[in-house]
């Protein structure tokens, strides 16, 4: 029988936690499989961590856990979720109830048909119109830059077969940014679209700052465009300046000098001295993130465990550090 695993990435998730788990076991006991599901605390500072453990007491063979040392964000939440997994399928879903777990079934039956990523993509119905409309900007400007195609309304909720999950594992940068690793190992892929469901309860952890950040780390992490974009930029720049030279030269020939040319100086050093602050800043960007692959830290730190394959039963409570393992994909 196909056995399927949920991971689910947790962040001070308290007030929703038993109800998603509750919600998702009753839709998986209705479907032919065998299923874990396995959540990942990702530093929550509520009371997660202790819900979690109540649920794996009160399902032990179906549930297994991680807890992280602290906060390390949810694309670590994700790849700890998908090495722990042990399904020939494997769901990503939220904790805040905004996947409906009823459209598991949907995606078994598409991935029976020989899929190896079922995407859910979620419409834009009771988002606000103003961060509806700049998502829609910014996917269709970034999608003029990046290497990968990202789809606006796509996010992490998908279903992926064992060698998509495998690949993914195998890809070792330390900056991940999934919605792009997604889309860069390709596969066999199909999107259905579902309605926008809100958050059951909870706050939301994407503030603006948290998805301008996002934003600029998908721009950045499957392309070098923008440093070419500086080297043609400065060459647009030379060739104004000498455009300029010439002009000044010849006017002061013909005519003489007729004005100090005060403004004009001052006006293009600060332009050029701000297009130089942010070649830099970009320049800067890309040897920081470089800087981070070049130490080889773990992704995360865990410091509780349940449920691991191969392990007596019971929580083992001890720091593990999570090196990068080597996948080979065949």
């Amino acid at each position: 029988m196909m056995k399927l695993s949920v991971v689910v990435p947790c962040y001070n998730e308290e007030a929703v936690i038993d109800q998603f788990d509750a919600k998702t076991r009753s839709v998986l006991d209705t479907l032919p499989i065998e299923y874990e599901i396995c959540y990942v605390d990702d530093g929550s500072r509520d009371k997660t961590l202790l819900h979690l453990r109540a649920l794996a007491d009160r399902h032990p063979d179906a549930t297994r856990y991680v807890s992280f040392s602290r906060n390390f964000g949810k694309e670590a939440g994700m790849l700890a979720g998908l090495r722990e997994a042990t399904g020939d399928a494997v769901v990503i879903m939220d904790a805040d109830l905004q996947h409906p777990p009823e459209l598991i079934g949907q995606m078994l039956e598409l991935y029976q048909l020989g899929h190896d990523q079922i995407i859910a993509r979620r419409t834009r119905e009771g988002d606000k119109k103003v961060r509806s409309a700049l998502s829609r900007i910014y996917y269709r400007a970034v999608n003029k830059w990046v290497d990968v195609e990202l789809t606006d309304g796509v996010g992490d909720f998908r279903m992926l077969s064992r060698p998509a999950v495998d690949a993914l594992l195998s890809l070792g940068e330390y900056n991940r940014f999934s919605k792009g690793l997604f889309s860069w190992i390709g596969f066999d892929t199909v999107t259905f679209d579902y309605q926008n469901a809100q958050r059951e309860a909870g706050e939301t952890k994407w503030k603006f700052g948290s998805l301008l950040n996002y934003g600029m780390d998908g721009l950045i992490s499957f392309n070098n465009k923008p440093l070419r974009l500086a080297i043609w930029l400065g060459v647009l720049l030379a060739g104004v300046g000498a455009a300029y030279a010439l002009w000044i030269t010849v006017a002061a020939i013909a005519y003489g000098v007729s004005t100090p040319g005060y403004v004009t100086l001052v006006a293009i050093i600060v332009g050029l001295g701000g297009v130089q602050m942010v070649m830099l800043g970009l320049i800067g960007e890309y040897i920081g993130r470089i800087y981070y692959e070049t130490k080889r830290r773990p992704h995360f730190l865990v410091k509780e465990a349940h449920g691991f394959p191969g392990k007596p039963e019971g929580v083992e409570r001890r720091v593990v550090y999570r090196n990068e393992p080597q996948h080979k994909v065949v």
